[in-house]
């Protein structure tokens, strides 16, 4: 019996999604320094440490003899020095279909597939063990019907309410730090790695919705001025802006989620900063204060903000409604306010969720946790679509 055949099943729920995110963010990520291939006297064994499960099959091709491993996006940057322990392999992966990544494996003979299993929790990976064969039967196997329905499926359509238009609702989430600030430390492990890892998880769940368009600040290990992350969001054509931290206090027990929102009393010194150091394209989309002086544009800035606040306390409450669903644990006060400047955009909805406190040894756990994280993101996930639909209701309501 092909060992192909135990996947049919799952293979088939997941056809049956839509494959239409193209711009997918390769939200598992391959560890080299986990993973090995190793010569045994009876084949080989490969072992392949992913950052969390993800759906996945394998076949056997021959001419050249080679073992295919479709998966759900996986990066498999790195993965290529592990075919250096057997000079006759070599290993090569991209991208094979919208959604979907191949590693290929190309063997020194005809090999069979003897084992090939997925261990999911902590440590979750991918094992395979080769054993030799000869041509006719890896022939035989290759020659073999593919999966019912493995191409491409027809999209679902997805039809869903957004702010504006009838386009996708754009999402700029801002992974906190990067670079030569790393944030909060503990461990090993950096604020700046942690909110991008989180980020991209978050961009993961909102594409696969289907009525998102996800744009991230940094998407590497890099610094980003915090003006730099405001002027990318307005490049975007941000419908929403939520920045993603998790930081370290040096005293006190905090712990859990929080989400900020700019306090009114930042406000005018928010303006007034923006008039004097922002481009003056980069202030309100679609006003040209080129020509205007900081008192206008501090007026503008004012009367932009104050039809945006509704929204953007809209947003903190939706998100903050939605983690409590979750059953997710939250600051004992998880909505607050601050004079953060990533913020400080006067027409977009911003917002800053705390994801957890570096210094809590609880949080600390649970941001380590892949599936802690992904319960996370849906949930974030959930508050902006909550937000997006109320959002767009209420603007049609109110007209231009």
């Amino acid at each position: 019996m092909s060992l192909l055949r135990p996947l049919c099943a799952v293979l088939l729920i997941l056809l049956a999604l839509p494959l239409r995110a193209e711009g997918l963010s390769a939200l598992a990520r391959v560890d080299p320094m986990r993973s090995a291939l190793v010569a045994t006297g009876e084949g080989l064994e490969l072992r392949l440490a992913l950052s969390q499960p993800v759906p996945w099959r394998v076949r056997m091709l021959d001419n050249p003899p080679r073992m295919v491993i479709d998966t759900r996006e996986v990066d498999w940057a790195g993965a290529e020095v592990l075919a250096m322990v057997r000079p006759a392999v070599a290993m090569r992966a991209g991208s094979f279909r919208p959604g979907w990544s191949r590693l290929v494996l190309e063997l020194d003979g005809p090999h069979r597939l003897a084992k090939a299993e997925m261990t999911t929790g902590a440590a979750p990976r991918l094992d395979l063990v080769l054993v030799p064969t000869d041509a006719a039967s890896l022939a035989a196997e290759a020659a073999r019907p593919d999966l019912p329905d493995w191409g491409l499926p027809e999209a679902a359509e997805l039809v869903a309410p957004v702010p504006e238009g009838s386009g996708p609702i754009v999402v700029v989430l801002d992974p906190g730090h990067g670079g030569i600030d790393p944030g909060a430390e503990r461990e090993g492990q950096t604020e700046a790695a942690l909110m991008l890892t989180f980020a991209r998880e978050v961009k993961e769940a909102l594409l696969r919705d289907g009525r998102f368009q996800v744009v991230l600040t940094r998407d590497d290990d890099i610094f980003v001025p915090l003006e730099t992350r405001t002027s990318i969001a307005r490049e975007a054509g941000a419908d929403l802006f939520l920045s993603l931290h998790a930081d370290a206090l040096a005293e006190g027990d905090a712990q859990g989620a929080t989400i900020y929102t700019l306090a009114a009393e930042a406000s005018d010194a928010a303006s007034e900063a923006l008039a004097e150091r922002h481009d003056r394209d980069d202030l309100l989309a679609g006003v040209d204060l080129t020509d205007q002086d900081d008192v206008v544009a501090e007026v503008l800035m004012d009367m932009a903000r104050t039809r945006t606040r509704p929204r953007t306390d809209r947003l903190a409450a939706a998100i903050v409604s939605a983690i409590r669903a979750s059953g997710l644990r939250m600051h004992r006060h998880p909505q607050q306010q601050g004079g953060f400047s990533v913020l400080k955009s006067p027409d977009i909805p911003s917002a800053l969720l705390e994801v957890g406190f570096l210094s809590s040894d609880r949080d600390f756990k649970r941001l380590s946790d892949p599936a802690w994280r992904a319960r996370l993101a849906e949930a974030v996930v959930q508050g902006i679509i909550a937000w997006s639909v109320e959002d767009a209701a209420l603007r049609a309501t109110a007209g231009p």
